[in-house]
């Protein structure tokens, strides 16, 4: 069973969740292995991810998948909050704490200590998110606006809604629309401003 435990320095289901969809955006055949890979660095332990089967992690990829299409794809924040509400309905339980493995109390809200690993993971990722879509009052997350680029990101924050997965992809379109503009172009930036600084 999975009393899934926490990075060492937090546990953040959100990072997680952002992990696995871009790693799964990247190979939709992500294999077992890698898919273990990822989890081991967002706290799970060896002994913990044993029972991570070839089943087990193809139930995962489309629970990822899923929470993708249907979540992190969204812009809308009513749409996004019903779609959680949903996910939250069929996955998750009363919520509990729990301490294991040398983990930090943290909370729990899949089902037991049976369930699957893609309920386990929608349960907790649905969560947080609709944690992060309460406290900032709509979706603080979406995809990068960097041309070419196709990655997730969590906002969050005081400032301006972030719009770049990375400090790179923010700074390389600010370079691209200001050599635009130098070539006598419209500046590529909402309302014919830059586009927004670093990461932002």
């Amino acid at each position: 069973m999975k009393e899934h435990g926490e990075p060492r320095d937090g546990f953040r289901p959100g990072e997680r969740l952002i992990d696995l969809a871009n790693a799964v955006r990247e190979d939709p055949a992500l294999p077992r292995d890698a898919m273990a890979a990822l989890l081991r660095r967002h706290g799970e332990s060896e002994e913990e991810l044993r029972s991570l089967t070839d089943d087990e992690a193809a139930a995962l990829r489309r629970a990822v998948v899923e929470l993708t299409e249907r979540v992190l794809a969204e812009t809308g924040t009513d749409r996004a909050a019903e779609a959680l509400n949903a996910l939250l309905e069929r996955c998750a339980a009363r919520p509990r704490l729990s301490r294991h493995d040398g983990h930090a109390w943290h909370l729990h809200v899949d089902r037991g200590d049976d369930a699957s690993w893609a309920d386990w993971f929608t349960a907790a990722a649905a969560l947080a998110l609709a944690r992060l879509l309460s406290e900032q009052g709509g979706t603080a997350w979406g995809e990068c606006a960097a041309p070419g680029c196709r990655r997730l990101y969590l906002g969050g924050g005081p400032g301006a809604p972030r719009r770049y997965c990375s400090r790179p992809c923010a700074t390389r379109t600010r370079v691209a629309a200001h050599r635009h503009r130098q070539r006598g172009g419209q500046p590529a930036g909402p309302g014919g401003r830059e586009p927004a600084g670093p990461g932002g």
